[in-house]
């Protein structure tokens, strides 16, 4: 069978889109598709493998795949490339709409320009900050958060703050008094992001940025994404970052966060608690694969 794709990427975190609603496609195995197709070597490479389905609780469902073929949560980077593929082949005509995954069910806003979206922004909820609902088996404050708390992966020490974007995230700062200090550019991420994504104290494994703070409204990050490695960028990873440094009064309630593929703005709102994250989405390239 002959499977059409679309491959699209927002900053650099790249995906391969599947449209199930223009072609019913019967899909026997998506985690061996997602494995196949997502190495850079043998298939297309990708970070991993969308659906966009149909969906009885919102206009448009995102079905999300890691290379590794696990089942993602949530996706910042793809639903936003999600946005720009419905409104740019006409499935939608307002700019503003919602896109489910996993049963969650976002609220999207697109921005066209000649009638084709440049940026989109997604209200990407409330973070989840309580330690049994990120998860994470570590013991959270009064509050039941976990900020700043110390932990060994491997031979690397740091001080991790918590955040579920509807994944879990773990965000650690560079300079911090008494733990490893590193540089985002030598970061030995390779060896390091294992160590923290199969650590014992996360159930469901988990994603770990590696942030430098450059002022009050500006951060630098590098993220290693559990079943795809280093990305780069993760928008659930950029909005867990931007939560972790107000939570560390580090930057203000706006960050930019710069990763290797670009910029991803984020806001976390204070009238309704809610994160707001606005970032590109571009379409790469269109073909077919035997599968």
């Amino acid at each position: 069978m002959k499977l059409h794709f679309t491959k699209m990427q927002g900053c650099g975190n790249d995906y391969i889109y599947v449209d199930t609603i223009a072609r019913e496609y019967v899909l026997k195995d998506k985690v061996e598709l997602a494995q196949k197709i997502s190495d850079r070597h043998f298939g297309i490479g990708s970070d991993g493998l969308i659906l966009i389905n149909r969906s009885k609780i919102a206009d448009f469902e995102m079905e999300m795949y890691n290379a590794d073929g696990s089942r993602g949560k949530m996706c910042g980077n793809g639903i936003r490339c999600v946005a720009k593929y419905v409104y740019d082949k006409g499935y939608v005509q307002k700019t503003d709409f919602t896109i489910e995954c996993m049963g969650a069910v976002k609220k999207i806003r697109v921005f066209p320009e000649g009638g084709k979206v440049k940026t989109v922004t997604v209200d990407m909820g409330e973070p989840i900050l309580q330690a049994d609902r990120i998860p994470v088996a570590i013991p959270g404050d009064s509050e039941g958060r976990v900020i700043a708390h110390e932990i060994a992966a491997g031979d690397f020490h740091a001080k991790i703050t918590c955040v579920s974007m509807g994944n879990p995230h773990a965000v650690l700062f560079s300079g911090e008094e008494g733990m490893t200090d590193f540089s985002l550019d030598l970061l030995d991420i390779d060896r390091i992001g294992p160590c923290f994504e199969t650590h014992e104290l996360f159930p469901e494994r988990i994603n770990t940025e590696f942030v430098t703070v450059l002022d009050e409204e500006n951060v630098r990050m590098r993220v290693w994404e559990r079943g795809s490695g280093e990305t780069l960028a993760c928008g659930t990873g950029c909005c867990a970052t931007a939560v972790a440094c107000i939570l560390n009064n580090k930057t203000g309630r706006k960050v930019s966060v710069h990763v290797p593929g670009g910029t991803v703005d984020v806001l976390w709102d204070e009238k309704d608690s809610h994160i707001y994250m606005s970032g590109p989405a571009e379409i790469v390239f269109e073909g077919e694969i035997e599968i």
